[in-house]
């Protein structure tokens, strides 16, 4: 029987039209754009300069503090300039810029098919290997992955949880992986429970992907019996941490709390596949599987994406924007932002590019709150998502953190399910920054 969490929750459309397109090596680009932020926490340094040759996977950028992570090059050729340029979203950020010549790689990359099995590596050293190849969380955040799986010493990991369920409408990459590299994911799981010191591991799948839930089962149960492979129920947001965790083992996050006050580190399936790739294969975090979708596209793709690869170039290779298009999402549609700039390049979180049309994207006239409560029903973490929008529009602060604004997840289920076409969302967003910022200026105790 698949599980689910205990509160809250939608039923989107789940719209995987791009299901079965398999993964293709996207062309290498002429310019290569790396931005030196593409992950949670501080930007990276750049180590190279004007007219520096590199080579593919090369290291670029240093990461300059705790939680940062390392950058490297996913072309090889002439770096000619270091600028600040903008990124998809418009915003100014320094960016490394590299003149294609070739594709020479790292020697110490292994690049044969052959899978590696045996982790002959300690735990200090996988994680220290983990940071030094610049490996981030793939599931949203860009949590540099050294870090997850370095837990505070006053906190021991029981479990580590897998995140396969892939709960965003439209969005395949997740799914393609898991058909086309199981074992390499699995034993990226191995690994991470290595660095861990946890004895089982838990792997949640939506059962809207059986094809997936079959193969990783009977893979698992086969090779790796301490992975245990859990159906879950088609159910947005099902891959959010705490829904995971909630779904899986029944232990609950705290308020402001993280999943290891639970006893808990959760990676997504990406991310295990990366952490393969940079232990197994000496390969740094340079490209990723990136699904390129849209009704309004009459070819849905999934495509292995280096990063700092121009959106026009893209677009270029679907055959142009679609003319029914109207705009270009980076991510799903319940949590994705939409992109600002063409001309700016992809990073190594970008997982996918959605395209949707006019009538896709319009929004019903707002209208006013007729306290139906179905916002309450659908926030997935127990929130009054109409009395924090009202909170919020008044300024509020105060009682924005007394009726916990800041656990709110910003998954969009209140949006999707409000009648009067409320942009909930948008106006908690805004004060839930504005409470956190609050509450970690206050001295700790």
């Amino acid at each position: 029987m698949s599980k689910t969490f205990s509160i809250g929750g939608i039923h989107p459309h789940d719209h995987k039209i791009s299901i079965n397109a398999a993964i293709e090596d996207f062309p290498i680009m002429d310019m290569a754009y790396i931005s030196v932020s593409q992950h949670l926490g501080a930007p990276a340094e750049p180590v190279v300069a004007k007219g520096d040759k590199v080579k593919t996977g090369q290291l670029v950028a240093k990461s300059t503090g705790f939680i940062s992570a390392n950058i490297h090059s996913s072309v090889s050729g002439t770096v000619t300039s270091i600028e600040m340029l903008p990124d998809i979203f418009g915003h100014l950020v320094k960016h490394i810029v590299i003149k294609v010549e070739g594709d020479e790689w790292e020697e110490s990359i292994d690049r044969t098919a052959q899978i590696v099995r045996e982790i002959k590596l300690s735990p200090k050293e996988i994680i220290e290997r983990i940071a030094q190849h610049g490996v981030v969380g793939l599931g949203g955040a860009a949590f540099p992955t050294h870090i997850k799986l370095t837990p505070p010493p006053n906190k021991k990991a029981e479990y580590l949880l897998v995140n396969g369920s892939e709960c965003e409408p439209y969005l395949t990459s997740d799914y393609r992986i898991m058909l086309e590299e199981p074992e390499q994911i699995l034993i990226g799981v191995k690994i991470m429970m290595k660095a861990l010191g946890v004895e089982a591991s838990f792997f949640g799948i939506e059962e809207n992907k059986p094809e997936a839930i079959k193969i990783m089962s009977r893979l698992a149960s086969a090779s790796y019996p301490e992975i245990k492979i859990v159906s879950l129920k088609k159910r947005y947001p099902q891959g959010g941490e705490k829904q995971l965790i909630d779904a899986i083992l029944k232990r609950r996050v705290p308020s402001m709390g993280l999943p290891i006050d639970t006893g808990v580190v959760v990676q997504n399936v990406g991310t295990a596949l990366a952490v393969y790739e940079a232990v197994q294969k000496n390969k740094p975090l340079f490209e990723g599987i990136v699904t390129v979708t849209g009704e309004c596209m009459s070819e849905q793709r999934n495509f292995r994406l280096r990063v700092g690869t121009n959106l026009e170039r893209v677009m270029f290779a679907i055959g142009g924007f679609p003319k029914d298009a109207v705009k270009l999402i980076s991510g799903g549609p319940m949590m994705g932002k939409a992109v600002s700039r063409m001309d700016a390049a992809s990073v190594k979180s970008t997982s996918a590019f959605l395209l949707l049309t006019q009538e896709e994207t319009k929004r019903g006239e707002e209208g006013s709150c007729i306290r139906c409560a179905k916002c309450v029903d659908a926030c997935p973490m127990g929130l009054e998502p109409y009395l924090l929008n009202r909170l919020s529009r008044a300024g509020r602060l105060e009682e924005l953190e007394e009726n916990m604004v800041h656990d709110c997840i910003e998954c969009g289920c209140c949006m999707y399910s409000c009648p009067a076409n409320i942009p909930l969302v948008d106006t908690i967003r805004f004060s839930k920054a504005q409470v956190i910022k609050i509450i970690r200026s206050r001295p700790k105790k």
